[in-house]
């Protein structure tokens, strides 16, 4: 019996996750570095933060995900622990601003990172999750080393750093530059560690190497349209949204919404008894 091969993918709905993925808009690293690539290597670029510019992204991206619904799907908005990234994500995705006589710690002091913006608070939004494994390429350009932990955490309180390991940027080196394949295999790892969280709508603000070599490893199986759908290059402050699949039982979810469509033994020999009864 000959069958046709389906062209579609079909998944079971507990083996899938939605992941928006975000890359941090405008940082003052890439205005002089577009014109000169050399330019990423100045110090005064240290962990870079977002330009007058990137704040105005922020803020109609900010608009665009209240306005199509997104804000309120999203159960965790998982971020890298630099300056334009954390930046980005309270921005887009965080409370109102902050006012007077609210006892909770906001996601981001006033005027972080000399950007006159005020605090923004922690109200009403998902939690937010530092994760190290999504970072820029590391190494050579002071736009991609950290600062410490320490000073994150007074900059941005309500963000949760408990998965970053070492307080001081262990992970930058000065003299080696990570290459593309490296961070691909770490982008995958990241990618297949989702799978550990219970959330199933995400959002992940990341940089433009991390996101175009991790996604490369993706969509080798489909449409080559469809694999440039999902592989091309990030703007500032642009949002692609995806499904991700487990093919390989990585995750150990059920469904909670399957129904097996009969009842158990047990259940039938009590609607009897109850039938007998009534009769």
């Amino acid at each position: 019996m000959n069958m046709d091969v389906a062209q579609s993918g079909l998944f079971p709905l507990q083996r899938c996750k939605i992941v928006h993925l975000l890359r941090h808009a405008q940082g003052i690293h890439n205005v002089e570095g577009e014109k000169d690539h050399s330019a990423y290597m100045s110090p005064e670029f240290f962990d870079a933060h977002l330009t007058p510019l990137g704040w105005n992204q922020v803020d109609n991206l900010r608009k665009q995900v209240k306005a199509c619904g997104l804000s309120g799907k999203i159960e965790l908005v998982i971020t890298s622990p630099l300056l334009r990234t954390m930046q980005t994500a309270v921005g887009v995705f965080g409370g109102e601003s902050c006012t007077d006589g609210v006892n909770i710690p906001p996601l981001m002091v006033e005027n972080t990172g000399h950007s006159g913006r005020p605090a923004i608070s922690s109200l009403n939004c998902p939690p937010f999750l530092a994760v190290e494994r999504c970072r820029e390429r590391l190494g050579v350009n002071p736009c991609d080393k950290r600062r410490s932990i320490s000073e994150c955490q007074q900059l941005f309180p309500a963000i949760d750093f408990s998965l970053v390991e070492n307080d001081e940027d262990v992970l930058w080196k000065a003299d080696v530059r990570e290459a593309n394949e490296e961070i691909a295999a770490r982008g995958v790892k990241f990618i297949d560690w989702l799978w550990t969280r219970k959330e199933k709508e995400i959002a992940i603000v990341s940089h433009s190497a991390f996101l175009f070599y991790t996604l490369q490893a993706f969509g080798g199986d489909c449409h080559p349209i469809v694999k440039e759908e999902i592989s091309r290059y990030f703007g500032n402050c642009e949002l692609r949204s995806m499904v991700l699949v487990d093919r390989s039982l990585l995750g150990s979810e059920t469904s909670s919404c399957n129904y097996p469509g009969k009842i158990s033994h047990a259940d039938e020999k009590l609607a009897r008894k109850e039938k007998t009864y009534l009769n």
